[in-house]
């Protein structure tokens, strides 16, 4: 039935009902649904934090990279060539172009493989600055949406998480390792364990919920964890034995409640993720495990004693000493520095205010009272490890022990770096102080106090947030000659050695042409021995070494020349040697023939 509206139209009569949403309203109030979701403002939020707390980063991403231009320089290549490699070559991933004729040498150092679909966008010397400044500013965008995400299955509140993400992402300690992205690359450690803890319906606030278990959440948490540990195993390697000693134990409890006869259930669903998920771990691991093990096998050189663990061991004060780069902290802690052997592997501030939230919430928190005590005992162990050989004077029992016995930590030679699971676990304490306050709060029943509650649980993020403002330096990285593209390869570059082999492999990425330069932890012996041999370089000697281990071209930069023994290299002849030498832009190439 109808009737008519004034102008005369029918107007379909209402049956007592709400009219159904047209296709355009209700598109619009989906799209209105995923932007006011939570874990859209987390991502997005996450994003703009990163931007603004990494800044000036992406001022100027084509030109310059945050830190210095060493390291940097390395895992730009890096990120290049497994992208490069995968997509055009997959068989020889790990034979570069660097270090020639060596082989495996892409896993000479922590290879950020997990990066190569960046890697894979685009080529070229710019485009590799480029991508190594965008995952600069994404890796601190993971990381604290991996610890929001930890918090928040654990039992925090949305303030919590907020705080928590903020905390460790940009904790002062990791600014000292602005240069080291395989080093600040951890957020898939606290994502991987957040989706493993909601697969398995499990948190610190609740316990086991076996109502709650989600398969596929457990399965994810393998993946990125799989993920995590290829990025390196200088951050991996502790999060393999982790979640090993976390199965165990889990493992443990099940068998003793099934002996008692009160087994919680499980389901087979979640049995087969978790050993689907496990396979492409320990697969992953195990894969290269073997790699960095045949890399051994080639060069024993690369193997390092104990006597690294101890030198970068830090002593107690660097536990709550700023690295320079710290805007907050950097200047008061100066003082503090100067008793460090070694402040950029040394200078391991967690945060001041995440160590007050952290201790806080020893006391007051929405966790029961023995999770907490877990977590303080927890933090104490990471810092006892994180000492090193300085914990008794020789760190055994200790990190000391661990590198004798667990397979792979002897190659661990930082134990500072176990402040990436300190600062987590302060993170953990303070978020859940942090929502207890909000939960503590009674409903706000005046304008005033509707605006000033906010307010109040504002001040522990600030706090944290501001303890992570920088003054990273963002120096300009030199731009690869034109003469380069006129060498056949395989090429040496002079001066060779240094932070000079970084930028060669860097500017490699135009086109990946073989060169015998490289830089890593260790000097394999072809490398060792060119450089001896080509310290005369030209010469009758220097040409048949190099013309012997299939080096066609050399190209050396007399502006970086000084105090090396190729200085004044341009006045020394070519005459009767067999090889010719051209000048482009004042950089000379010898064609070897």
């Amino acid at each position: 039935m109808s009737t008519r509206a004034a102008d005369g139209r029918p107007v379909a009569a209402s049956d007592g009902h709400s009219p159904t949403p047209t296709a355009p309203t209700a598109d619009r109030r989906a799209w209105w649904r995923w932007l006011r979701h939570e874990w859209t403002g987390a991502i997005v939020g996450g994003l703009l934090l990163a931007v603004a707390l990494t800044w000036p980063t992406m001022r100027h991403p084509a030109s310059t990279v945050p830190g210095d231009l060493g390291d940097p320089t390395l895992q730009a290549w890096q990120m290049s060539w497994a992208g490069h490699a995968l997509v055009h070559h997959p068989l020889d991933l790990w034979h570069s172009n660097t270090f020639y004729p060596e082989r495996y040498t892409f896993a000479y150092s922590d290879t950020l493989l997990g990066y190569a679909p960046m890697g894979a966008l685009g080529s070229g010397f710019e485009a590799a600055l480029v991508h190594y400044n965008l995952m600069y500013v994404l890796v601190h965008a993971l990381a604290f949406v991996g610890a929001y995400a930890l918090v928040r299955q654990l039992g925090a509140g949305r303030w919590g998480g907020a705080v928590a993400g903020v905390a460790w992402a940009y904790a002062p300690w990791r600014l000292a390792h602005a240069g080291h992205l395989n080093i600040i690359s951890s957020g898939g450690i606290a994502l991987s364990l957040a989706m493993l803890a909601r697969g398995h319906g499990w948190s610190l606030r609740h316990g086991y919920r076996p109502e709650r278990r989600r398969p596929g959440w457990a399965l994810a948490g393998w993946v990125v964890a799989a993920w995590q540990v290829s990025l390196g195993f200088g951050i991996g390697l502790p999060l393999v034995y982790f979640l090993l000693a976390a199965v165990l134990v889990a493992a443990g409890c099940y068998g003793w409640s099934w002996w008692r006869r009160e087994r919680a259930p499980f389901g087979r669903r979640l049995l087969l993720a978790d050993l689907a998920g496990g396979l492409v771990f320990g697969a992953v691991t195990l894969l290269l495990g073997l790699v960095y093990l045949r890399v051994v096998d080639l060069n024993p050189q690369a193997v390092r004693s104990l006597d690294w663990t101890e030198m970068f061991s830090p002593p107690l004060i660097g536990f709550v000493t700023a690295p320079a780069d710290s805007w907050l902290w950097g200047e008061p802690h100066a003082a503090a520095r100067e008793q460090l052997s070694w402040p950029p592997e040394m200078a391991l501030l967690p945060g001041m205010a995440l160590i007050g939230m952290a201790m806080a919430g020893l006391f007051v928190s929405v966790y029961p009272v023995r999770q907490r005590i877990a977590l303080g005992l927890g933090v104490l162990g990471t810092v006892l490890l994180g000492l090193g050989a300085t914990l008794g004077g020789d760190g055994d029992p200790g990190y000391l022990t661990l590198s004798r016995h667990l397979p792979g930590w002897d190659a661990l030679r930082t134990p500072g770096r176990m402040m990436h699971w300190t600062s987590l676990l302060l993170a953990v304490l303070a978020a859940g102080l942090v929502t207890a306050i909000a939960e503590s709060r009674r409903p706000p029943t005046t304008r005033w106090t509707r605006l000033l509650a906010p307010a109040v649980l504002l001040v522990p993020l600030a706090l944290v947030a501001l303890e992570g403002v920088n003054r990273t330096p963002h120096p300009e990285v030199p731009r690869p000659p034109a003469a380069l593209r006129a060498a056949d390869e395989p090429v040496l570059l002079l001066p060779i050695g240094g932070t000079n082999d970084l930028h060669y492999m860097l500017w490699t990425t135009d086109g990946f042409p073989r060169v015998a330069n490289g830089l890593a932890g260790f000097e394999p012996a072809t490398l060792a021995q060119t450089r001896t041999a080509a310290a005369s370089f030209p010469d009758p000697t220097s040409v048949a070494y190099l013309r012997g281990i299939g080096i066609r071209s050399v190209v050396a930069m007399p502006d970086r020349a000084a105090g090396t023994p190729w200085e004044g290299i341009a006045a020394r002849p070519v005459d009767g040697l067999g090889i010719t030498r051209e000048e482009i832009d004042g950089v000379l190439v010898y064609h070897l023939g």
